[in-house]
């Protein structure tokens, strides 16, 4: 019913299931504004930034550091499509999973980049030329957040991370960012953070997005 009345729909829910279920059932686009697995509009915004910033995608070394989540996830798939070089980085017991990194890493590769998974920092982070993590308690595992925060400590982004970074590394977050867990305040406020220029191009991003699957030809 909900069709009748809009030309799409941005469904932002935990379950991705209930994405899926939407998008069987309706006649206009069905975006993913945000799913437990996916996070596809924030991968848009975010390479995005990298081409603005790195003036290429294609071979561009990128380090993701923290859980394999929904951003994880995302970033991957992003790869796939742009030939970007992507390492994740996890503790041992959080990697994505395994059949998404399969598909982008072979999208990857026909493109000239590589998505390789591993759990030691500093192999993730040199050469990297975009540093980019995450909150290490997302939405929904508010309970296990002391616990995540003791699994996660050896992977924070400090300025010593960066320096294994390559020349004029630049660093990225999807916000909120808690500065003294994941990153130091003295890197989300440095100048190598584009954190706030990628929360912009959020809107430009999604902007294009809503002109790709709902504007009229003319």
């Amino acid at each position: 019913c909900l069709a009748r009345w809009v030309d799409g729909i941005m469904v932002r829910t935990f379950s991705h299931k209930i994405l899926q279920e939407m998008a069987d059932h309706s006649d206009v686009p069905v975006i993913n504004g945000l799913t437990d697995l996916y996070h596809p509009c924030q991968a848009l915004a975010d390479y995005l930034t990298m081409r603005e910033k790195k003036e290429r995608l294609v071979r561009l070394p990128v380090t993701y550091i923290g859980d394999g989540n929904n951003v994880a996830h995302s970033l991957a798939l992003g790869a796939s499509l742009s030939g970007a070089r992507l390492r994740i980085v996890t503790p041992p017991g959080f990697e994505p999973r395994k059949e998404i990194i399969e598909t982008a890493r072979e999208g990857a590769r026909s493109r000239g980049g590589d998505v390789e998974v591993g759990t030691d920092l500093a192999w993730g982070l040199k050469g990297a030329e975009v540093v980019y993590t995450d909150v290490w308690a997302s939405m929904g595992q508010e309970e296990e957040a002391a616990a995540r925060r003791k699994r996660f400590s050896g992977y924070q982004i400090d300025a010593a991370a960066m320096r294994l970074g390559a020349p004029g590394a630049i660093f990225m977050h999807c916000l909120p960012a808690h500065r003294g867990d994941e990153v130091t305040a003295g890197v989300a406020d440095s100048g190598a953070s584009v954190i706030f220029r990628q929360a912009e191009n959020r809107l430009h991003a999604q902007k294009a997005l809503l002109h790709h699957l709902m504007a009229k030809p003319v």
